[in-house]
C-alpha cells in the first residue's frame, strides 16, 4: 500500500519586546531562576493582567506581511490544563476569535534536485503567554520551577495541514523564521527558545480523503531535528498500522540522541481545555487607523522586494525567491549590485546562491559575519567580466579572499596580482600554446577532424593545464577551433 504524509505545523514566536505580554516583567533571556517574574506572572491573589501594546503591534506587522485578515475584535480565553510550571492553573490565549486570520506564506521547495515556490496557507496566528519551565538537572531526583519564562509573549502561527513531506515542512518552517527576523518581530534563537515548533503528523493511504489519527511532536528547536523527527514518525505510523496496530492521538518528544520520538501524554483535544473568555481582559479592539500607522513603519516585504528584483534586475523569479528569503543575503546581494553595476545582477545572484552560499554552509556562518564585503565581492565580479580572470580562477581568488579576512576595498587585485592569476588573453601567446597542444595531440585532432565535436574538449583540457588554468576560455575554444578548421 501507498501511503501520503499529512503535517501541519504549530510554531510558537516569541515577540521581541522588552516585557511580558501582560505584566512589566523583563523578557531577557539568562537571567537567574524566578528573578523576572512579578505577582502576575506569579498568579498571586487579586492581579489583573494588562495587554502589551507592543505584542499587539507585532502580530498586526505578520498579519499584514502574509496578506491575512487582522480581526477588528478578537477575544482572550483561559485555557486550562495543570503543569507545575504554570502558576494560574490556566494559559490566557486566544481561542475562537484570533487576531491573525488567514494568510499565506511562500518558500523555495528543492525536491529531486529541482526547485519549485510552493505557497502554504496558514489558519491563524493568534496571541498567548508562555508557561514558565521545569528544570530537571541537578536536583536529585526533583524538578526545580522556574517561572522567568512565564508571561512572555507569543505568537502562535498555525498552518494548514497541506504539508506532504518533512523536507517540506522544513522549507517552510526556513520561510517563516526567516520572515519573522525580516520583520524584526523575533530575534529567532532557537536555542533560547524564541522559535519553537510543533509537528502534527499523521499517514493515510493515497487516494483516502479522511485524514488520518495523528500525533503532536513538541518543542522542536532545530531545522534538522524536526527534519529527523517527522520521518522518524511517519515510519513509525506506517508500521504500526501495516502490522495491524492503530495509532493512538498523543503528544509525542523527540529524542535527538536515540533519534527517535517518545510517547509523553494523550492529546488532548479542544473541549479538554475548557476554553472561556478571560474575564480579566477586554476584547482587543484594533481599528484601521492602527493597522494604517503599523503599516506605516513596516519594511519592503519579501513578496514586494522579489518582484523588484525581477523587474530592475532581470533575475528569474526562483533567483530572486532564494535571495529574498534572507533579509541580510538580500541586502548583501543589492550591495554588491550597486557596487558592481546592474549588469552584474545575475553574476552576483550565482555567486551569492552557489560559492557564497556553500562557504557559509560549510562554515556554519550566517551573512552578516562573511569576511568577504560586498565591495570586495563586486571587484571579483568586475574582474571577471572585463577578462583579467577566469570564472575557475576566481573561485581560488575568492578562497583566498575568505582565508585573508581583510577589510581592502582592493584585495581582488593585490590576491591577483601576488599569486600571478591574471588570465592570459594575449593572441600571440594563447597560440604558441595551441600549436604546442595541437602537434602533442595528434589523436584528439584527428577525431575532430573526422566529425568527433567532443573531441575539442580534450584539447581545450590541455591548453588549460599548459597555462595552469589561466588561458582566456573564449579565446582559447575561438583560437582550436580556428587552427583545427584550417
Amino acid at each position: 500500500m501507498q501511503w501520503e504524509v499529512v503535517i501541519g505545523l504549530e510554531t510558537h514566536t516569541q515577540l521581541s519586546t522588552q516585557s511580558k505580554i501582560f505584566s512589566g516583567s523583563s523578557t531577557q533571556f539568562g537571567a537567574a531562576p524566578n528573578t523576572q517574574a512579578s505577582p502576575v506572572d506569579l498568579a498571586l491573589p487579586g492581579v489583573l493582567p494588562v495587554l502589551n501594546r507592543g505584542a499587539v503591534e507585532r502580530a498586526i506587522q505578520f498579519g499584514l506581511a502574509i496578506g491575512a485578515t487582522i480581526a477588528p475584535r478578537s477575544v482572550f480565553a483561559r485555557k486550562n490544563y495543570f503543569y507545575p510550571d504554570l502558576p494560574k492553573g490556566y494559559q490566557i490565549s486566544q481561542f475562537e476569535l484570533p487576531v491573525v486570520q488567514g494568510g499565506k506564506i511562500s518558500f523555495v521547495l528543492e525536491k529531486d534536485g529541482k526547485s519549485e515556490i510552493k505557497t502554504l496557507q496558514l489558519t491563524r496566528a493568534h496571541l498567548e503567554e508562555d508557561a514558565g519551565k521545569s528544570l530537571h538537572e541537578d536536583y536529585q531526583g526533583m524538578t526545580g520551577i522556574d517561572l522567568n519564562r512565564a508571561g512572555t509573549p507569543l505568537l502562535e502561527i498555525v498552518t494548514e495541514p497541506d504539508m506532504r513531506s518533512a523536507a517540506e515542512a522544513v522549507a517552510y518552517a526556513k520561510a517563516l523564521h526567516s520572515l519573522v527576523m525580516w520583520l524584526g518581530i523575533c530575534d529567532g534563537n532557537m536555542q533560547e527558545g524564541s522559535f519553537r515548533c510543533d509537528a502534527n503528523v499523521s499517514v493515510r493511504p493515497v487516494g483516502q480523503a479522511e485524514y488520518g489519527t495523528r500525533c503532536e511532536i513538541k518543542n522542536l528547536n532545530s531545522f534538522r531535528f524536526m527534519e529527523d523527527a517527522i520521518n522518524y514518525e511517519v515510519r513509525r505510523q506506517i508500521e504500526l498500522i501495516e502490522d495491524g496496530g492503530r495509532v493512538v492521538q498523543e503528544t509525542r518528544l523527540y529524542d535527538p540522541d536515540k533519534k527517535e520520538t517518545r510517547s509523553m501524554r494523550s492529546k488532548e483535544d479542544a473541549q479538554d481545555y475548557r476554553y472561556f473568555p478571560d474575564p480579566d481582559l477586554p476584547p482587543l479592539v484594533i481599528a484601521q487607523e492602527w493597522i494604517e500607522r503599523v503599516r506605516a513603519t513596516m519594511p519592503e516585504l519579501p513578496g514586494a522586494m522579489r518582484e523588484r528584483f525581477v523587474r530592475d534586475f532581470a533575475l528569474t523569479e526562483y533567483d530572486a525567491a532564494v535571495l529574498t528569503q534572507s533579509k541580510g543575503i538580500a541586502a548583501y546581494f543589492e550591495s554588491v549590485v550597486n557596487a558592481a553595476g546592474r549588469e552584474q545582477a545575475k553574476p552576483a545572484a550565482n555567486w551569492l546562491m552557489g560559492d557564497v552560499a556553500s562557504t557559509l554552509n560549510r562554515e556554519d556562518t550566517d551573512i552578516a559575519a562573511t569576511p568577504v564585503s560586498a565591495v570586495q565581492l563586486a571587484l571579483l565580479l568586475k574582474r571577471i567580466a572585463d577578462g583579467t580572470i577566469s570564472n575557475k580562477i576566481a573561485k581560488e581568488v575568492f578562497g583566498a579572499m575568505w582565508e585573508a579576512r581583510s577589510d581592502k576595498a582592493s584585495l581582488a587585485d593585490d590576491i591577483i596580482e601576488a599569486k600571478g592569476l591574471k588570465q592570459i588573453s594575449d593572441s600571440g601567446a594563447l597560440e604558441a600554446i595551441v600549436e604546442q597542444v595541437l602537434a602533442a595531440n595528434e589523436k584528439s585532432v584527428a577525431e575532430f577532424r573526422s566529425g568527433k565535436e567532443q573531441a575539442i574538449n580534450a584539447l581545450i583540457g590541455q591548453a588549460m593545464k599548459a597555462t595552469k588554468g589561466k588561458a582566456n576560455p573564449a579565446q582559447l575554444t575561438e583560437l582550436l577551433r580556428k587552427k583545427l578548421s584550417a
